[in-house]
């Protein structure tokens, strides 16, 4: 299991909770991930196949706890794929620095976000990612559980399903906002560990700036 990222480092809190449906990596069209200067946050945002769009706040301090964990598990994501050789921390992390690299060539960056959403799940206002979970898959995949807590109101929640190459594509254009925030972050050096989950099929989605 991968760290939870709440304020104090777990999930706790209050006991009412507005839950959203998972979304499933199959159902993801598109991500993007920009800067909004006025707000000094990062706008993450998601398409459906079904004409549903997911919008995520992102703040300097989430980001700065977050990356270092999404960093870790895509190594271990990769390290348990069929047939890899990669016997110690330095080699998969060589490796998932190729897998990444593989995958960068041939993803989709070009063509614009689709913001003609039919629904908006979580409401106009963005989601503002106060507390993050990320688990690894039995069967391959990171599920992502973002929340927003606040004192005065349930507690949100939603839950991506991410396999390896959104993984991938989901840092490079999370790393490529950092840049243009301009907030001093510096990728942390992964530490792998031992336990990792089955199979994590590719997938080809596409992603924007």
């Amino acid at each position: 299991m991968l760290p939870s990222l709440g304020p104090e480092g777990h999930f706790q809190g209050q006991n009412r909770r507005w839950s959203l449906p998972k979304i499933k990596f199959m159902n993801i069209h598109q991500l993007s991930v920009t800067y909004e200067e006025r707000q000094d946050r990062l706008l993450l945002r998601l398409n459906t196949q079904d004409s549903q769009e997911f919008r995520f706040w992102l703040t300097r301090r989430m980001c700065t706890r977050l990356m270092p964990a999404i960093d870790q598990s895509v190594v271990r994501l990769e390290a348990a794929q069929p047939g890899v050789a990669a016997p110690d921390p330095m080699a998969q992390q060589m490796l998932t620095e190729i897998k990444r690299d593989a995958f960068l060539q041939k993803a989709d960056f070009s063509t614009p976000f689709e913001a003609k959403a039919q629904q908006l799940p979580l409401g106009d206002e963005p989601l503002l990612i106060t507390d993050a979970q990320l688990s690894l898959q039995t069967g391959g995949g990171l599920a992502i559980t973002f929340q927003e807590k606040n004192p005065d109101m349930p507690v949100k929640s939603c839950q991506l399903n991410l396999q390896a190459s959104l993984v991938h594509g989901l840092i490079h254009l999370i790393h490529q906002a950092l840049v243009k925030a301009d907030w001093g972050y510096t990728p942390a050096p992964v530490v792998q560990t031992t336990d990792a989950p089955g199979e994590a099929a590719p997938v080809a989605p596409r992603y924007t700036h």
